[in-house]
């Protein structure tokens, strides 16, 4: 390599959190993944421990940078992406969380989230942030660990305490508490940030009982965040990128044109369509959002969120222990013919786009006598492809464009039946690129841009590469068969 300069970049994830050591062509040299303990204490809720999340940054990120040696002096800058959404409150002085983060897909708000959209307050919401009133985001979470923490409430308003998705959490520990911010990706999933305006909302927060000394600065995606407190590594690096996960995806996938698009295979599913300096106003119930900031420019994306994907696969092994390891469920899909009609509905914590229903719960449905274990597994898989097309299908009524090509990344785009079966449903080409760990490559690429190691967006294009292309073979007839017992089950769910 003729510039040696190397980035480190921090992938925090919704089950575990993982360190890389990047070069500037997006390939890893170290990488340290560790493994999130998930704790459910209610029915709908999830929560993880912000200061495990922490400390597994920390003992991650030592290590790669520890493989590295002496050559710990070229690394140049800290890109950082992370689970959005998820909720972390903390005392300013002792940076000690007051509760344990609640995590994106906690439920714990429905009804609050209900009673704001009964008393005619969605619109207003949907109008300043792009988002539906749904406890997804961050707003209400924030608002119920103020209300059940004994003292929490008061401690807010006397500017005691800080908010943040796990990004701003991250940055405050990386910098010894010297930097509380944020960027606009992750500022434009909390409810409370006006995506017009790219300003924290005055009206949002007093719906939402959100103090305004709680919130961190909104900074561009690529840019200074700061630099690491001394300590914390071997040397002080500057964080100079951030991004949510599915934005830093969208960055590493180099959907920088109008009409690109990506889909993330991961515990969830996120599907997201550059609309370039339009923001997109949906008629599906698909979310408006900020693609990414940088020198001020706001790019915006017209995105669709499912709930659960890779988690359902999990859930195959963990709970039901169908299978005993994830990657287990390609073979036994490609080997088995068909479900038998058999359709597993993954509404575990409710469903996402485009159907917004936190109270659906999940279901296998078609079952006879004949079903066995290979017929769920394969249904589990199907449904990742059902659920995108129903997000592929309202994206381009609501953006009119005709989408060809979409692009594919994470964990469960290696399963190659998933990746065929899904252009089958979709009827378009899926393009899988030679790095399917394109979160934290977005994370390491805004660091780069932010550090000057990039110029323009051009510089990231250039790295992207086709591994495969899969494409549609099912007969129009089948697609649409299969496709409408999936709405049948999915109605039996929801009504």
């Amino acid at each position: 390599m003729s510039d040696p300069s190397l980035i480190l970049a921090i992938d925090q994830g919704t089950t575990s959190t993982r360190a890389l050591v990047i070069d500037q062509t997006g390939h890893a040299l170290h990488s340290h993944q560790i493994e999130l303990q998930q704790f459910y204490p209610g029915d709908g809720w999830v929560e993880h421990d912000a200061n495990e999340i922490w400390q597994a940054v920390l003992e991650s990120s030592r290590h790669v940078t520890r493989d590295l040696g002496e050559d710990i002096g070229h690394v140049k800058a800290i890109g950082i992406t992370n689970q959005r959404e998820t909720t972390v409150i903390w005392n300013r002085a002792t940076g000690k969380p007051v509760y344990n983060a609640i995590v994106w897909q906690d439920r714990r708000t429905a009804e609050t989230c209900k009673t704001l959209k009964d008393n005619g307050h969605e619109n207003m919401v949907t109008e300043k942030t792009g988002l539906l009133l749904d406890p997804y985001f961050s707003a209400t979470k924030i608002a119920w660990i103020l209300d059940h923490v004994d003292g929490a409430r008061d401690a807010a308003n006397n500017g005691e305490l800080a908010f943040g998705t796990i990004d701003s959490f991250l940055l405050w520990n990386l910098t010894g508490g010297n930097v509380h911010a944020t960027d606009a990706t992750n500022a434009s999933r909390t409810m409370l940030f006006n995506i017009q305006t790219q300003t924290w909302d005055d009206a949002l927060l007093e719906l939402f009982k959100v103090p305004k000394s709680l919130l961190p600065e909104v900074r561009d995606s690529a840019g200074d965040f700061g630099i690491t407190a001394p300590g914390v590594f071997d040397i002080q690096i500057p964080v100079t990128g951030m991004a949510g996960d599915q934005q830093a995806a969208s960055i590493g996938q180099a959907c920088f044109t109008p009409g690109m698009i990506k889909s993330t295979y991961g515990t969830g599913c996120f599907v997201m369509l550059n609309t370039g300096d339009k923001i997109p106003r949906s008629r599906n119930k698909l979310l408006a959002t900020v693609a990414y900031r940088l020198n001020g420019h706001v790019t915006y994306a017209l995105e669709g969120s499912i709930f659960m994907a890779g988690a359902a696969v999990q859930w195959l092994r963990d709970e039901m222990k169908l299978i005993e390891h994830a990657t287990d469920s390609e073979a036994i899909a490609s080997t088995t013919a068909g479900t038998g009609g058999v359709y597993l509905v993954p509404a575990f914590t409710g469903l996402g786009a485009p159907y917004w229903n936190p109270d659906a719960r999940a279901a296998i449905v078609g079952m006879t006598r004949g079903t066995g274990r290979d017929h769920i597994v394969r249904a589990t898989l199907e449904a990742v492809a059902y659920q995108t097309r129903d997000l592929i299908g309202a994206m381009m009524d609501d953006s009119g464009v005709d989408i060809q090509q979409l692009r594919v990344d994470g964990g469960m785009s290696a399963n190659n039946w998933l990746m065929q079966f899904l252009a089958d449903t979709l009827n378009v080409t899926v393009e899988r690129p030679k790095i399917i760990e394109t979160t934290v490559l977005g994370a390491a690429y805004l660091a780069a841009l932010g550090a000057g190691m990039y110029s323009t967006l051009d510089d990231v294009s250039h790295h992207w590469g086709l591994d495969q292309a899969f494409s549609p073979t099912m007969t129009d007839r089948d697609r649409e068969t299969l496709y409408q017992g999936w709405q049948q089950a999915v109605g039996r769910v929801i009504s």
